[in-house]
């Protein structure tokens, strides 16, 4: 049974979304048509072999020929190119946040810099794009036009033409279970994001007002110093989210392992977050005079802050923990 899932799910995932179900049910259908009650692996072997390479197959559902570059190394090219985009785009995404973030001097409007930087890096995702779908292109166009024999079967990741033992080395993840690569790539997004800002809070975070050149900043919220002064620590954190996303994107799926790094991490930053806020020289005490005087807090602001921060905190990381370990205790075969 999980062989006939994994050469299913080899067949959907070359299918559009919205037409996978409706296919997957026709296939196990006629898979379970052609074999005898009682059946063998050896009888699900021979089913399959009859049912043929899963990419040839899927050929004959798609509405649209695989003429780009060959049906032979076709399938390894879309796959590469699916994986490599969105890497690529991010990176190059990252160090451009970064740049920005880290050359800012303060002068320029904000509202400036942000519609700038939403250009250009739309810009940059794009350049980036097209020259790794062009070189791609390039190199496989190459290997076709040098591949002189007349076997045109679709080869697999592997460059071996496929067989049923090819699904043994698959592993079967269900949707539910599955890490999406979006995800992993966002979540480094957002450490390159939150790691420059806190670096350069004094010139980024704090009070704005409206001027002649648009917004200007008038009072950073926190002493840049403080926050130098606990690098080592962010670092550590930097590192270990880093690390934690790239098993996550290794992996492909949620175990319990992947769970219990993902608990470690977010123990470590809240720690590490408890410490840092915690100092009571963190922030601007004119920034505190600011807030304190526009909202009319009554009390210590800084308490007020430091629980709100804490609870906020805290919260989403107990719901990335509970998810985790939720997704991880799934079953993968039904």
């Amino acid at each position: 049974m999980r062989m006939i899932e994994l050469y299913i799910q080899e067949v959907t995932r070359r299918l559009p979304e919205k037409s996978r179900e409706d296919i997957a049910l026709e296939l196990r259908s006629t898979i379970e048509d052609m074999l005898p009650d009682n059946y063998t692996e050896k009888e699900v072997k021979s089913v399959l072999e009859k049912m043929g390479n899963p990419a040839i197959l899927a050929s004959g559902y798609l509405d649209r020929p695989m003429h780009l570059i060959g049906p032979r190394y076709f399938d390894i090219y879309i796959n590469l190119l699916k994986m490599i985009l969105p890497i690529a785009a991010v990176i190059s995404l990252i160090s451009f946040i970064a740049d920005t973030i880290i050359s800012y001097s303060g002068e320029e409007a904000v509202l400036n810099i942000i519609l700038n930087a939403v250009g250009f890096g739309i810009w940059r995702i794009l350049s980036t794009g097209v020259q790794v779908f062009f070189w791609l292109t390039v190199v496989f166009a190459i290997i076709e036009r040098t591949d002189h024999r007349k076997n045109q079967t679709p080869l697999t990741a592997c460059f071996k033409e496929w067989t049923p033992e090819d699904l043994n080395n698959i592993p079967y993840i269900p949707k539910e279970k599955a890490i999406p690569k979006v995800e992993v790539l966002l979540g480094l997004l957002w450490t390159a994001i939150w790691a420059s800002v806190y670096f350069n809070a004094a010139s980024l975070l704090g009070v704005y007002e409206k001027g002649s050149n648009g917004l200007e900043f008038v009072m950073p919220t926190f002493n840049q110093d403080v926050l130098y002064s606990y690098w080592p620590l962010v670092i550590m954190v930097i590192g270990l989210e880093i690390a934690v996303a790239s098993y996550k994107l290794l992996k492909g799926e949620w175990t319990r392992k992947i769970a219990a790094l993902n608990t470690v991490m977010h123990g470590v930053s809240s720690i590490v977050f408890i410490f840092i806020i915690s100092n009571n020289q963190l922030f601007n005490p004119s920034f505190v005079t600011y807030m304190t005087d526009l909202f009319s807090i009554t009390g210590d602001f800084g308490s007020w802050i430091f629980w709100a921060a804490i609870f906020t905190f805290l919260l989403f990381a107990a719901i990335d923990i509970y998810q985790g370990f939720r997704k991880a205790n799934l079953k993968n075969v039904k």
